[in-house]
C-alpha cells in the first residue's frame, strides 16, 4: 500500500496510491510504504529517482546500517512499538530522507503513524516539513509509549490485588504469572523502543540536519523519553516483587501438600511399627496365651495413630 501526504493550508492530507499516473502529479512531503510490492516500489523509482533495497526492512542488519547517509539521502531504522492484546511486538521502519520528501517502509500499520495522521489533519500548522514528519512521529511514539507504561501501571494493580489480597490457589497463581510475565515482556519492550529512539534522534541532531526549532524540538523529546527511564526501572522492580510473592505462595501450597504426607508418615508410624511386631509369625504366638492379645493390639494401634494427631492439632501444625 502505498499513500502519499501533501500540505494543505496548514494540515496533512493523505491520499492512497494505485497507479503511476496518480503518483506522477503528487509533490508529497511524506511517502508512506506498507509492506510495498516491487511494482510501488518501481513508482518511486520513477517518480523520485530513489531505489529502494528488498531487505531495507530486514532484522538481520548490522548495527552500523541503521543510521547512515548516502548520495544525499537520510537513512534511519527504527523500532516502534505495537501494544497488541495478543502479541506485543517491536516492528522496524525504515525512513529515507531524499530531497526533501521523507520515506517510510514497514511491514504492518503502526498506532503512532495513524496518531500521526490524526493529529495532522486537525491541528493547523503542526508539519511544514519531511523533517518535521520525522520528529512528529517520534514525538508520538515517546507518547504512545508512556501511554502504554500507564497501562502496565493499572494491570499490575490487578495483578497486586489479587496476589496479595486474596488467597492464592494455584490456578490464581498461573494466572498472576502469565499476566506478570506478558507485562514484563511488554515493559521490556518499551524500553527497547525509547531506546532505539533515542539513538535516532541523537544521530539526528549530530548529522546537522536539524534547525534551530528543530532541534531544540528532537532535545526536548529527549527529555521526554529521559523521564519514562524512572518509570521502567520502578515497573521492573515491581514485577520482580509480584513475581517473587507469587511463586512464594506456589512454594507455600506446595508445602502444605508436602507438610499432609509428612504428618501422615510420622502419624502411622506407630500403628505400623505394632502391627508388624503383633503380625510376626511366632512358632508360639504370645497373643494366643491371652485372649485379649488381638483387640489389645488393635486398640493400641488405634491410640497410637489417634495421639500424634492430637499432638500436631495442638502444636497447630494441621492449620
Amino acid at each position: 500500500m502505498l499513500n502519499v501526504f501533501t500540505l494543505a493550508n496548514g494540515r496533512l492530507f493523505q491520499e492512497e496510491i494505485d497507479s503511476l499516473d496518480e503518483l506522477t502529479p503528487a509533490r508529497p512531503v511524506w511517502v508512506d510504504l506498507e509492506d510495498p510490492t516491487p511494482e510501488e516500489k518501481g513508482w518511486i523509482a520513477v517518480k523520485f529517482g530513489l531505489v529502494i533495497p528488498a531487505d531495507i526492512i530486514d532484522d538481520d542488519l548490522e548495527e552500523s546500517a541503521r543510521f547512515y547517509e548516502d548520495e544525499g539521502a537520510i537513512h534511519i531504522r527504527s523500532d516502534f512499538l505495537i501494544d497488541d492484546d495478543e502479541t506485543p511486538r517491536n516492528v522496524r521502519v525504515a525512513f529515507i530522507l531524499h530531497e526533501n520528501v521523507l520515506f517510510s517502509v514497514h511491514k504492518e500499520d503502526l498506532p503512532v503513524f495513524r496518531l500521526l495522521r490524526m493529529r495532522a489533519r486537525r491541528i493547523p500548522a503542526l508539519i511544514e516539513g519531511a523533517k518535521d514528519v520525522l520528529l512528529k512521529l517520534y514525538d508520538a511514539d515517546a507518547e504512545y509509549s508512556a501511554d502504554t507504561l500507564e497501562g502496565i501501571y493499572d494491570d499490575l494493580e490487578k495483578v497486586s490485588k489479587k496476589v496479595l489480597q486474596n488467597e492464592v490457589n494455584d490456578a490464581a497463581a498461573a494466572d498472576a504469572l502469565a499476566a506478570i510475565a506478558r507485562q514484563e515482556d511488554l515493559n521490556g519492550r518499551i524500553r527497547r523502543n525509547v531506546m532505539d529512539t533515542r539513538r535516532a534522534l541523537s544521530f539526528m541532531m549530530r548529522a546537522r540536519m536539524l534547525n534551530a526549532d528543530q532541534f531544540e524540538e528532537a532535545r526536548q523529546i529527549l527529555r521526554d523519553i529521559d523521564s519514562l527511564d524512572s518509570h521502567t526501572a520502578f515497573l521492573f522492580d515491581k514485577i520482580n516483587f509480584l513475581m517473587d510473592a507469587t511463586v512464594g505462595f506456589i512454594n507455600i501450597n506446595q508445602n502444605k501438600i508436602i507438610k499432609i504426607f509428612s504428618v501422615a508418615s510420622v502419624a502411622f508410624l506407630p500403628p505400623t511399627l505394632i502391627a508388624s511386631i503383633y503380625g510376626m509369625n511366632f512358632q508360639a504366638m504370645p497373643e494366643l496365651n491371652w485372649s485379649l492379645g488381638y483387640p489389645f493390639a488393635v486398640v493400641l494401634m488405634l491410640m497410637s495413630a489417634v495421639t500424634p494427631f492430637w499432638y500436631f492439632r495442638r502444636k497447630g501444625w494441621l492449620n
